[in-house]
């Protein structure tokens, strides 16, 4: 494919990708709010600009740090974070205010990006992990402002499935931009092997572990009011499907499950579709929303958002969702940085590496399936002395990974 093709395609798909967004705004009006941001019609900024995008809530979480210093050492830059979730959008505006402006990603069209680029004109755009769009990239470079691609990850996976389907797109985008700055030296080989010039590389390190996640003191307070002092076992960052293969085998399971199941699914419009979920399996529910206490509750639902790492403070084990499908896991880390036990799914391609390093540090536990998840559940709850050393192994390994932000920082300075 080429990228003619790619945006033929992609013009004969943008009534769809329009009409999806209005479908999700059913469960989600905030997706129908500023849809004329994503079609290129945003307010002119007048002023030096440094563009980063964060696609939602986890890639903005990951970047604050860089944000953050973003901020300190360009002061005469104004920071423009994009996102494609309005939970991402929430999430930022919780977090900076207005110190920070945010605009919706645009639809990757010619005409659209071009539109978007010159109303922003930004010094400098920085993209994260896997954002490789053919069309903002080209126009960025015919523009001659420098595109950078950080914390890019690329799994085996991914890099068969560009290799069979889009290797010539591919290759010619990644020429095009300025840098790129990967996770760990795997994904650096491989986006390499993908077409991308050894000169343009560098294994910078991942942000995720310049974060500071701290728990916000309020949320923690009102959330331990309600869970009071029982044992806790989050089930983080759930998809459509886990819920119930979880629910499935809790309802078979034979060992002790005195403890408090607390659901935070990934996406909000989700909520009252698990809440329903759970009652089906004849379990009282209580919603954080609305709970003034869970002690008699089987489950505690996390309908809240910007809440999640008060939810890892409270708890005794973290199982990390998006794992037990086919989404490739979510960020570990988080709760790694609370010293808190891991659990995690078959499926964690999106963490590969972390993930295996974690299990080498003896840090976490991987399980087949929901049933193995109950029968691991259980015996960590039984061995005190496992469960601290999981937790002891976990805080080290986060802290021995820091410095990409450093190291970030000054090859985005002297590349401005």
């Amino acid at each position: 494919m080429n990228r003619t093709l790619y945006s033929l395609v992609g013009y004969l798909l943008l009534p769809l990708l329009i009409i999806r967004l209005f479908i999700k705004s059913i469960k989600a009006p905030a997706y129908r709010e500023r849809m004329l941001e994503r079609l290129g019609f945003v307010q002119k900024i007048d002023t030096p600009v440094i563009w980063i995008h964060c696609v939602s809530v986890g890639e903005f979480r990951a970047a604050i740090t860089l944000i953050d210093t973003l901020i300190k050492q360009h002061s005469q830059h104004q920071i423009l974070v994009t996102t494609t979730t309005p939970t991402g959008s929430s999430a930022l505006k919780q977090h900076y205010g207005e110190r920070v402006l945010h605009y919706y990603f645009p639809f990757d069209q010619s005409l659209i990006v071009k539109r978007y680029i010159k109303r922003i004109n930004p010094d400098l755009c920085i993209l994260m992990e896997t954002e490789i769009w053919p069309n903002l990239i080209h126009a960025l470079k015919q523009y001659n402002t420098p595109s950078i691609l950080i914390n890019a990850r690329l799994s085996e996976r991914s890099l068969e499935k560009y290799q069979k389907f889009t290797a010539n797109l591919v290759k010619q985008t990644l020429n095009k931009l300025t840098l790129v700055a990967t996770q760990n030296q795997n994904s650096a080989d491989r986006f390499i092997q993908l077409g991308a010039p050894k000169n343009k590389v560098v294994n910078a390190g991942n942000i995720k572990f310049d974060q500071n996640p701290k728990s916000d003191s309020l949320a923690t307070t009102a959330i331990g009011k309600i869970t009071q002092a029982r044992t806790v076992v989050t089930f983080a960052s759930t998809h459509e499907g886990e819920e119930k293969t979880i629910l499935q085998s809790l309802s078979t399971f034979k060992g002790k499950t005195d403890f408090l199941l607390v659901f935070v699914p990934r996406h909000p419009e989700r909520f009252n579709q698990v809440e329903k979920l759970i009652k089906s399996y004849d379990l009282t529910v209580e919603r954080r929303s609305a709970a003034r206490s869970a002690t008699q509750a089987d489950v505690l639902l996390g309908d809240s958002m910007g809440e999640m790492m008060s939810y890892f403070e409270l708890s005794d084990i973290v199982f990390m969702g998006g794992s037990l499908n086919d989404t490739g896991g979510h960020n570990m880390l988080e709760p790694a940085a609370l010293s808190k036990p891991i659990i995690f799914g078959p499926t964690v391609f999106n963490f590969a590496e972390i993930s295996a390093d974690l299990l080498e540090q003896k840090a976490s536990i991987q399980v087949n399936n929901a049933d193995e998840l109950f029968e691991q559940i259980a015996q960590l709850l039984a061995d005190k002395k496992q469960l601290k050393s999981l937790s002891v192994n976990a805080k080290q390994y986060f802290d021995s990974q820091q410095g990409a932000v450093n190291r970030l920082s000054k090859l985005i300075a002297e590349i401005i």
